[in-house]
């Protein structure tokens, strides 16, 4: 019976090694993918690509998250512009640098529209309207009243000129027809410690970034900048509810370089959407603040064409115009 064993086992590693042969050649059909970010390790796009990246590691043969920090994101999406259009070299930015930095910028170095191949929006958010002890409003109607009233105090900071927040103040005196100044400071930091100080009446922030101070009474989150309430502070209404005619939202988003083939871009799409549908990856954004999407490639060209003509008009109404 020894014998007959011994016999057997060549048998078996040849089994063995048929029913591995298969599997390492379908390693080898799945494509490497690396994922540039433009800014630096444990920020928002960080994050997001790295959990996305987890998401879809059975769908390549291995993922490289590559941090490119610099420029506001404009160092990775060089890298990504030049790249090979083989669906191997992607990013995942926040829509700044693809609808507001053409606005703002003389020498960008891309086109947002034809330099890139739109894959997938991954998620969105909103931003609050948030009051300080200086304002101290608890609606927008409070808070328009109060600005025609007392102008020293309808001041507003943000993160620095030509920033997101910036412009949503900006859209918001467009809309709502009333002035706001702008205060910008060195960072989001430095604006909170001036909201929470009284120095400045107001500021626009992603909602997850302020709830816990809502909620403790410490500011004030007036109106939501989407289209809905957001669930983090579901008592707050939107801008809309509180009568100004505006929505402003922004996003995260895969892009890879132009002149990928329909193909490739119907296969990524539809991983990225697959990826961001896992409840893991659900769970995980909403409880960063975010909306997952997971859209269609073509629904991602139509968001970045609207939010590309939304922002025009504020941004040139500033007369800003950076290098």
């Amino acid at each position: 019976m020894f014998t007959r064993l011994r016999s057997l086992a060549p048998l078996a590693l040849l089994a063995a090694t048929c029913t591995l042969a298969p599997v390492a050649g379908m390693a080898q059909d799945k494509q490497p993918l690396k994922i540039f970010v433009g800014f630096p390790p444990g920020g928002s796009a960080d994050v997001i690509a790295r959990l996305i990246g987890d998401a879809m590691r059975d769908d390549f043969s291995s993922i490289i998250v590559e941090n490119k920090p610099g420029a506001g994101g404009r160092i990775a999406l060089g890298q990504v512009k030049n790249a090979k259009p083989d669906g191997q070299t992607v990013i995942i930015l926040p829509s700044g640098p693809m609808v507001l930095f053409p606005h703002v910028y003389k020498n960008l170095g891309y086109d947002p529209v034809k330099d890139f191949t739109p894959i997938s929006e991954i998620a969105g958010f909103q931003f609050g309207v948030v009051s300080g002890p200086a304002s101290n409003v608890k609606t927008v109607a409070e808070m328009m009243a109060k600005a025609k009233t007392d102008p020293k105090n309808a001041t507003y900071g943000s993160p620095g000129a030509g920033t997101l927040p910036h412009f949503m103040g900006v859209l918001l005196s467009q809309a709502a027809g009333t002035e706001f100044v702008h205060i910008p400071f060195q960072g989001g930091a430095p604006a909170n410690t001036a909201l929470l100080g009284g120095h400045i009446g107001y500021k626009f922030d992603v909602v997850s970034e302020t709830a816990e101070l809502h909620r403790g009474g410490k500011v004030r989150i007036i109106a939501v900048t989407g289209d809905k309430r957001d669930p983090q502070v579901p008592e707050v209404p939107t801008l809309k509810e509180s009568g100004v005619n505006m929505v402003a939202t922004a996003w995260f988003a895969m892009y890879g370089p132009a002149g990928m083939s329909a193909d490739t871009v119907a296969r990524m799409e539809k991983v990225v959407a697959a990826a961001v549908r896992k409840p893991a990856v659900q769970q995980r954004l909403m409880a960063l603040g975010y909306d997952p999407v997971g859209s269609t490639s073509a629904e991602l060209a139509a968001i970045q064409r609207a939010d590309l003509a939304r922002w025009e008009k504020p941004i040139k109404a500033t007369g800003i115009q950076l290098d």
